[in-house]
């Protein structure tokens, strides 16, 4: 629908409705119409249509089926969009992606004023870390130090709803600003093409952290987090994620040989058997 159409038939139509409608309806600038509520009025001899109520939809819903709104815009997550969302993460922009498990926030890990961005939108302490998301297993080397682990192990384990714990290392080419004074690092490769198309377009890794206030259930719905749409660029939108809300499984694997379940997440059981197949003990020390 490219226009607004409201067809009125009256009996008297004075110039001041007419002026009247126009400027509503220019100035609302809406497409989609809810309903017109129309009264008959007898005023100083005046007979005839006065528009009393006009409700209109919040949204503009375009042909290919995006919802644009003043809250963000709704995209599907498909791969059609995927380049529109990697050049907003690389303008610096907050985009909401789904994922294997969430609903997330995401945002170039290497900008400080996007990754403090994300930090305020969900109310979060800048004391706890965010998650780097990056497209492909073998791209973990350049954020992350892999080189004590069992061959193949990471190849098992990801992609999938696991969030693998790391040093970061001197190779390190994240931001130091990200997660200061922390010398490790979560990774995920999650299951999800839509966001590893982005990360591999973008040629970057994102921060990644659940669309939510902090404190509050995580999102499987974009409708989860809808009072936080409008501080995102963009609203990519997966449907119902099945997985339900635990969330990745967190490993750390920081230990040589050792491994520690600081998550239960959705996947304990599965990286338990991964991890023990590749002959890694569980590290029973205090947290």
């Amino acid at each position: 629908m490219n226009s607004s159409r409201i067809v009125i038939i009256t009996q008297a139509f004075p110039p001041l409705f007419k002026s009247l409608f126009r400027s509503s309806s220019s100035s609302l600038g809406v497409q989609k119409i809810g309903f017109l509520k129309i009264l008959q009025q007898r005023k100083r001899g005046f007979r005839g249509v006065a528009i009393v109520r006009l409700m209109m939809d919040s949204s503009l819903e375009k042909c290919d089926g995006n919802v644009e709104s003043k809250m963000g815009l709704v995209r599907p997550a498909t791969e059609d969009y995927a380049q529109e969302a990697v050049e907003a993460i690389k303008a610096g922009k907050v985009i909401a992606v789904p994922t294997d498990t969430l609903y997330g926030f995401a945002c170039d890990a290497c900008s400080v004023e996007a990754v403090n961005r994300i930090y305020e939108i969900k109310g979060r302490k800048y004391t706890s870390p965010l998650a780097i998301c990056v497209g492909n297993v073998e791209d973990i080397k350049h954020f992350a130090v892999t080189d004590h682990l069992p061959p193949g192990l990471l190849d098992c384990l990801l992609p999938g709803p696991v969030t693998v714990i790391l040093r970061r290392g001197d190779s390190s080419i994240l931001e130091k600003s990200l997660n200061p004074g922390l010398e490790s690092i979560g990774v995920r490769v999650p299951d999800c093409n839509f966001i590893r198309v982005i990360c591999s377009g973008s040629q970057s890794a994102l921060a990644l952290t659940s669309a939510n206030l902090s404190g509050q259930p995580s999102s499987v719905d974009i409708r989860d987090f809808k009072n936080l749409w409008e501080h995102c660029s963009y609203i990519y939108d997966g449907g119902v994620l099945p997985s339900g809300r635990a969330g990745s499984t967190i490993v750390d694997l920081t230990k040589l040989g050792m491994y520690k379940i600081l998550r239960p997440g959705s996947a304990k059981e599965e990286t338990i058997a991964i991890l023990e197949r590749h002959s890694l003990l569980e590290d029973g020390s205090a947290t």
